[in-house]
């Protein structure tokens, strides 16, 4: 093999089966393809371990994609329900799974996951460090770090998040300029958990070109993960976001250098005013790598409700220049979401990514919604089921109360405008 990775694969000239797969998805010309993977502004997630995957691109030009999270946890260990919302996701068509999975059993859950899963696979390997070397946490080694990381590139994963941004540089101006609520990121949180009680640098910064080393030799795309992320409205946008944005911006060029393919993760918690700024910022500041968001919710007082904050923030995003929407599910900030917070988060952040895609102008996006249109303007039920996300809740909310007049719904009954308007410029009878 002439190449390793995707990103060398670009700056050599050679195309892909990857790329061209991608190229054929996203109707791009495989040249205008292969320049922007060579600089960065896109990225084709594919583990050369990933033999199911079905590829697909991030970043500039492309559609906006999803990302899935599930995984147990110690107070929910179920795996046959986790694999339940796993074919849900495949069976919705969302691009990405991430297992956050933090307990147990993670090896063969993510086995399973990747051995299945026709979307690209991504974890958080700091998670499962404790678990796999059932150490303390202060116990645990930059080796350790290191070795949980191989183990999950050597899987087959084909994105990691690694947050390797938060430096103590970065963490002196968070403890300088306060905040409400401090780190909330889970893996933030360990990291800086560790440093503290070692009193040692962040490992995967201080141990960067190790990590890529890892990455490069299974084509696992970084996603540099932002740590100092703000938990609420009254933390967006502050010193501790931005001094971590900074130093993914150097690690971000460090990765291309060593053809490492990055994505670039941003905040989760912003006020709807700041949303475009912050997009604008990070695709300035990194280079144009695609950017990933954790919605961004844009209220901090909706719990139970919660993928709608963030389909708000998602779709604000995209439209402003984000690639990757991570969805949200109405049990965000109250437990492990079931299946039906799942398929509720999945629906919210579709609808979010199609409605900026539209906005993007990307082609051919907005075909389905003037085929929706063309069936209302007909009274079309089956071709209005045919172009709904959810055809499923569609048909059944039509079908749950019994109409008197044929072909209408119990909102306007024989009063149906379109129907009115139809039968009048066709010349009949309007029946009332």
């Amino acid at each position: 093999m002439k190449y390793k990775t995707q990103m060398e694969a670009a700056k050599k000239g050679f195309l892909t089966d990857q790329m061209k797969i991608v190229a054929k998805k996203e109707n791009i010309s495989e040249d205008i393809l292969m320049q922007r993977l060579a600089i960065g502004s896109i990225v084709i997630p594919s583990n050369i371990n990933h033999k199911s995957l079905s590829p697909v691109g991030l970043g500039d030009g492309l559609r906006t994609k999803v990302n899935v999270s599930l995984g147990i946890s110690g107070d929910c260990d179920n795996y046959e329900k986790e694999h339940e919302k796993v074919q849900m996701a495949l069976d919705f068509n969302v691009d990405s799974i991430c297992d956050l999975s933090n307990y147990g059993k993670t090896f063969g859950f993510r086995e399973q996951l990747i051995k299945c899963s026709t979307a690209m696979v991504g974890t958080v390997p700091v998670y499962d460090a404790v678990g796999y070397f059932e150490k303390d946490l202060a116990s645990l080694t930059v080796e350790n770090f290191l070795e949980i990381l191989e183990v999950h590139a050597n899987q087959g994963v084909d994105f990691v998040t690694i947050h390797a941004g938060m430096n103590r540089s970065a963490i002196s101006k968070f403890r300088e300029d306060g905040r409400l609520t401090n780190i909330v990121s889970r893996g933030g949180s360990l990291l800086f958990a560790w440093m503290e009680l070692t009193g040692n640098e962040n490992p995967f910064f201080e141990y960067f070109d190790e990590v890529l080393d890892i990455l490069n030799k299974y084509d696992v795309t970084m996603s540099l993960g932002d740590a100092m992320r703000p938990g609420c409205l009254a933390d967006g946008t502050d010193c501790g976001q931005i001094a971590e944005l900074i130093e993914q911006s150097l690690l971000t060029k460090r990765a291309w250098k060593r053809n490492v393919q990055v994505i670039v993760e941003g905040p989760g918690h912003i006020a709807i005013n700041e949303v475009e700024t912050n997009v604008r910022l990070q695709k300035r500041l990194c280079h144009n790598a695609p950017f990933y968001v954790l919605g961004p919710l844009v209220t901090d007082i909706a719990p139970g409700y919660d993928h709608i904050t963030s389909a708000i923030g998602g779709a604000l995003a995209a439209a402003s220049g984000a690639d990757f929407l991570c969805y949200v599910t109405p049990a965000e900030h109250l437990r492990l979401p079931d299946l039906q917070d799942v398929k509720d988060g999945i629906i919210a952040v579709k609808i979010a990514a199609h409605v900026a895609d539209i906005a993007k102008g990307i082609p051919n996006v907005r075909e389905i919604d003037d085929k929706m249109a063309d069936a209302r303007k007909k009274v079309d039920w089956d071709g209005m089921f045919h172009c709904a996300i959810d055809p499923v809740k569609a048909r059944e909310y039509h079908e749950s109360v019994a109409i008197k007049t044929e072909g209408t719904c119990s909102m306007c009954g024989k009063m149906c405008a379109m129907r009115t308007t139809a039968n009048i410029l066709e010349g009949k009878d309007i029946g009332f």
